[in-house]
C-alpha cells in the first residue's frame, strides 16, 4: 500500500528534524524552515525513489525503506540549502569587509 501525500507530508516533518541532527553543526537555521525542508525533501525522495530510480521504496509510513528514502532526501535538500546560504552569507560579507577596508 503506497503513502498518501498527507503521508509524506507528517513523515516529511519528522525526517527533517532527523535530517539535521545528522548533519550537526552546520544548521544555521530554525525548525520552520528545517521543517519545510524536510518536507519538501520526503516528498522529493519519494518521487525520486519511485520515478527516477524505479525503486519501490514507498512501502507504507511504518516501512524502514520509506523513512530512509525520506531522510535522505531531507539531508540532500538541506545541503542544497547550506550551500546556497552560505555562499551568499560570505558574498555580502565580503563585500562589506571590502567596503569598510578602503574608506
Amino acid at each position: 500500500m503506497s503513502m498518501s501525500v498527507i503521508g509524506w507530508i507528517v513523515l516529511g516533518l519528522i525526517a527533517g528534524i532527523i535530517a539535521k541532527s545528522i548533519l550537526g553543526g552546520r544548521a544555521q537555521h530554525g525548525v520552520i524552515v528545517t521543517i519545510l525542508i524536510g518536507i519538501a525533501g520526503a516528498l522529493l525522495g519519494g518521487w525520486a525513489a519511485t520515478e527516477v530510480f524505479n525503486i519501490k521504496a514507498t512501502g507504507g509510513f511504518f516501512d524502514l525503506s520509506t523513512w530512509l528514502v525520506a531522510i535522505a532526501g531531507s539531508v540532500v535538500l538541506l545541503l542544497i540549502y547550506y550551500a546556497i546560504t552560505n555562499a551568499s552569507r560570505s558574498r555580502s560579507s565580503g563585500f562589506g569587509r571590502f567596503r569598510r577596508s578602503h574608506r
